[in-house]
């Protein structure tokens, strides 16, 4: 791969054309209040000053929450299944570190075990060029969870801010090939000594945190402790909003429509947080808020530690951030009672 390379900030717009020749590119976008990974219109690089990371996470270009996944025809031979069109390449420009490692962890269910085409087509089409995070939030905890807001470790390149333009450094080869192509001028050694001290500054700025140490152990030791989730869950609304917004949460339902002779088989995103979740024709295994709270934090601390070796949490706050009534995952953990001694 080439060395690190320079964008001056009135040579984006250029630099985003060229790549839109041959990806569909998303940026940050503001829609009705809130940030978006939307297309790139085409002539704005004006979230730039303000962006600081979106609402929803840029996991919606590649899990949508609503997806057609099929249509199908009934005839008299049976059914005429039609597929959905083949999707252009991607880049999503501006992607914070959090999420791009958040994608990681959403590839292991969707690749493991059962491969799911929708899904992994559109993971293995995108490209990531990452924005490292000078701004965090107060809610951020990323490097708690393993992750940072210079983490390159899931992009294909990343971008810092250096005042008067962006280091670009490549992570990866395809990451290389697309800044090779780009015609940008070499970074000097000024630039990567502002770049480094930009990464520092930022990863200063994470000021909270959490001790994971032995806290797979924890959970599994106080799964039981009915008393503990029921307080952990009085002020939970189940609004669903904590996993909606999460980068890390992959639960979704199917459901088919039919108008006569036509109709379409749909995915849409889910939540563990909705007591009909788990609903079956007999009976709701989780009918209890206390045991659906119990749920949703088990599965990033414990089960999914327990079956693919990571967190399943990047530390991203958004569910700290956007929860109406101010429930913080951060005190949950904190408070999880010690592992009971065998």
């Amino acid at each position: 791969m080439a060395g690190n390379k320079k964008i001056h900030s009135q040579d984006l717009v250029k630099l985003l054309e060229k790549w839109s020749q041959d990806f569909t590119v998303f940026a940050p976008s503001r829609e009705n209040g809130e940030v978006l990974m939307r297309e790139w219109d085409g002539k704005d690089t004006g979230f730039l000053e303000w962006y600081r990371n979106s609402t929803q996470p840029p996991k919606d270009a590649i899990l949508p929450p609503l997806e057609k996944m099929f249509a199908f025809h009934k005839e008299k031979e049976g059914y005429r299944i039609e597929l959905p069109p083949e999707q252009r390449r991607r880049l999503l420009f501006g992607i914070r570190p959090c999420d791009a490692r958040a994608l990681t962890i959403v590839d292991m269910p969707f690749k493991e075990g059962y491969e799911d085409p929708y899904y992994l087509a559109r993971r293995q089409g995108t490209l990531l060029v990452g924005l490292s995070c000078t701004r965090p939030y107060d809610s951020c905890f990323c490097t708690s969870v393993g992750g940072g807001p210079s983490d390159a470790s899931a992009v294909d390149v990343l971008l810092t801010d250096i005042g008067d333009g962006y280091l670009a450094e490549a992570a990866t080869s395809a990451g290389g090939e697309l800044l090779d192509g780009a015609g940008l001028a070499d970074a000097s050694p000024a630039d990567e000594a502002k770049a480094v001290e930009a990464k520092k500054a930022a990863l200063a700025g994470i000021g909270r945190k959490i001790d994971t140490e032995g806290l797979k152990d924890r959970l599994l030791s106080c799964f039981e402790d009915r008393e503990f989730w029921e307080k952990t869950a009085a002020k939970c609304l189940s609004c669903g909003v904590c996993t909606f917004f999460c980068p890390t949460c992959y639960c979704f339902d199917i459901n088919d429509e039919m108008v006569r002779e036509e109709g379409a088989r749909f995915r849409s995103w889910d939540s563990c947080a909705f007591s009909v979740y788990t609903q079956m024709p007999m009976e709701n295994p989780r009918l209890e808020k206390w045991r659906r709270v119990r749920q949703k934090v088990c599965h990033k601390f414990e089960f999914y530690p327990m079956n693919f070796g990571v967190i399943g949490c990047v530390g991203c706050g958004r569910c700290i951030r956007l929860c109406p009534v101010n429930w913080d995952i951060t005190r949950v953990l904190d408070s999880v009672p010690a592992a009971a001694q065998s």
